[in-house]
């Protein structure tokens, strides 16, 4: 089922859309040769804006904790991503060890590692969940809404492999962003594979390198459709030491603020927008935290102004001392009068599916990952969602949906690039 959707795409996205479909046979070749020299990541979420002008990823997990927002439409294609994945990386494997972040109490994340446990199962493999929580000793039953549930167990270290008593799996699969820090136990798995490496996780990752990578790669796609970048790019500064309590401490904020607010105006001159432009702030190392969105550096002078955004900001209690200031990308789409914007859930190299994240209390330039957002789930595949070369742009919403797994698998690619450039134990030449 396709929800009914209001979008206002007239001018550049249409034409977007449409060189992205009829560049579809050149658009796969060109993936299939980057991920014949690049490993995307095990698995990853995009969070995209389309403004009606522009569509850009946003953000980009990759420890994706919504697949419960899929539908059972999807699983198949999941599964058969899963397997693809796992052949690669341990054809032989039997076990799984999926570690699940603290989350325990939340429902929907629940539902999210019952999704995962179902997906590689039936992918051909023992799933069983360990947790990092040191002071677990004994088994604990997790009760689900549908009445199942799921067993957490403590994790068994030995020398250079870790799994559960009387479980010793292949892989390791983390579902945990690791932004407490990384545990002792999980370091030195010399003998196992740890998917996600830990160098994905918060204590390495920035978000300010993930946009450098993505606009690396946006340049290339552009070139390849003949288009400008922008359409797909959302302009970012970064500042990495801020200090929300001093005044002192904002100029960097302000100044990179500036810098974008200028560039983004200049292309809203050329295209012929006629809207006031936005930053957000965002902290540089967590995920799924809230922004602080800004339309005039002049924002900054108010000190009540600015307390609250830091509010929004916080972390385990801290407020960042980095932050990306990236453009904001209003969004155009709508679900029965509440704004939304698509999610793409991708496993290995492939689209698996995706949802809309609808929230009916905020606006078109605010950010959505907030409680009392709702979900709509969507197939990006499948027969009845194949986009139609040759239909007129933006006359059918199936052209949409190919070209959000478009833009969410170059938002991937940039995450591979972005953890080979971050890998430890990747050899340097000079």
């Amino acid at each position: 089922m396709v929800p009914h959707l209001t979008t206002a795409l007239t001018g550049p996205i249409n034409e977007l859309e449409q060189r992205i479909l009829e560049s579809m046979p050149a658009t796969e070749r060109w993936f299939r040769l980057e991920w014949m020299e690049h490993t995307p990541p095990f698995y990853t979420s995009a969070d995209l804006r389309n403004a009606g002008f522009k569509l850009a990823p946003v953000d980009t997990h990759l420890f994706p904790s919504t697949f419960n927002n899929l539908t059972p439409e999807m699983l198949p294609l999941a599964v058969q991503a899963a397997m693809a994945a796992i052949e690669k990386i341990c054809p032989e494997a039997k076990n799984l060890l999926l570690i699940p972040d603290a989350r325990t109490r939340n429902s929907f994340y629940l539902q999210s590692v019952q999704r995962l446990v179902e997906v590689f199962t039936q992918a051909g493999l023992n799933v069983r969940l360990g947790s990092l929580d040191e002071s677990l000793t004994t088994p604990l039953p997790l009760p689900l809404p549908d009445g199942g549930e799921l067993l957490l167990e403590p994790l068994v270290r030995s020398r250079g492999r870790l799994g559960l008593k009387d479980f010793d799996p292949c892989t390791v699969l983390l579902n945990n962003d690791l932004a407490a820090g990384v545990p002792r136990v999980l370091e030195h798995l010399h003998e196992q594979y740890l998917l996600p490496p830990l160098h994905a996780g918060w204590p390495v990752r920035r978000k300010n390198r993930h946009f450098q990578s993505y606009e690396e790669v946006a340049k290339k796609f552009a070139k390849l459709l003949g288009m400008d970048p922008w359409l797909i790019n959302p302009i970012h500064g970064h500042c990495g030491q801020v200090d929300f309590a001093d005044a002192a401490g904002l100029e960097c904020v302000k100044a990179q603020a500036d810098a974008v607010l200028a560039k983004v105006r200049r292309k809203y001159k050329e295209y012929g927008i006629n809207e006031k432009p936005f930053v957000v702030v965002k902290a540089d190392n967590a995920t799924g935290m809230g922004v602080m969105a800004l339309r005039d550096v002049k924002e900054l002078d108010d000190p009540e102004r600015v307390a609250r955004g830091a509010r929004g900001l916080l972390r385990g209690g801290a407020t960042p001392s980095e932050v990306l200031i990236q453009e904001g990308v209003p969004s155009c789409e709508r679900i029965n009068d509440a704004v939304a914007e698509p999610v793409v859930v991708m496993i290995d190299r492939y689209v698996v599916g995706g949802f809309y994240r609808v929230h009916a209390d905020r606006g078109t330039d605010l950010d959505l990952s907030l409680p009392g957002s709702t979900y709509v789930p969507l197939a990006f595949a499948g027969g009845s969602q194949l986009p139609r070369p040759g239909a007129r742009p933006g006359a059918s919403a199936p052209n949409r949906f190919y070209m959000y797994g478009v833009i969410g698998r170059l938002a991937m690619l940039a995450a591979a690039y972005e953890l080979e450039a971050t890998d430890p134990e990747a050899e340097t030449y000079d």
